[in-house]
């Protein structure tokens, strides 16, 4: 095996999480799945749509689908202030921009670091979550399934 395979093997084992917060929750989503991260709260209203679409957006030039991810994985409701934020990630061929109370770090964990969430999370908010990160500095994040929370959207 060439050495160039071995440092492309460790690679692979390896992934890069964008951290955020949900209320007193941290989570992270693949950092592969995100496009940009954006500062523009300014939405339009969609009517008949769920509670947790708080609206659509121009992203230069495209349209947009604002959803409030606390909302969607069942919490309350994201107030708006000046560090929230509008994650646009790509899932089933389009982009849609998950507002969050504040982004934080991206971390890289090694797969083998990702536990499987309690069995007492069940459930559609079960199905939400990919796993749980505990970090260095001992707090746990949970990494969320973006494909499985925009499924239904």
């Amino acid at each position: 095996m060439s050495i160039q395979s071995k440092a492309g093997s460790k690679q692979e084992e390896k992934l890069q999480i964008s951290t955020f917060s949900l209320g007193e929750t941290i989570c992270g989503i693949d950092i592969s799945l995100v496009q940009e991260i954006n500062d523009n709260t300014r939405f339009t209203g969609v009517p008949l749509a769920p509670e947790y679409i708080r609206g659509i957006m121009n992203l230069r030039g495209q349209i947009v689908t604002v959803v409030d991810l606390s909302q969607k994985i069942g919490f309350s409701a994201i107030k708006l202030t000046p560090k929230s934020r509008v994650i646009i990630v790509s899932a089933y061929g389009e982009n849609t921009g998950l507002l969050v109370d504040k982004v934080a770090d991206v971390i890289v964990v090694e797969r083998s670091r990702i536990k499987s969430a309690p069995s007492n999370i069940n459930g559609i908010q079960g199905d939400y979550i990919r796993g749980i990160i505990q970090t260095d500095h001992r707090e746990l994040v949970a990494l969320l399934d973006v494909n499985t929370i925009l499924q239904e959207v």
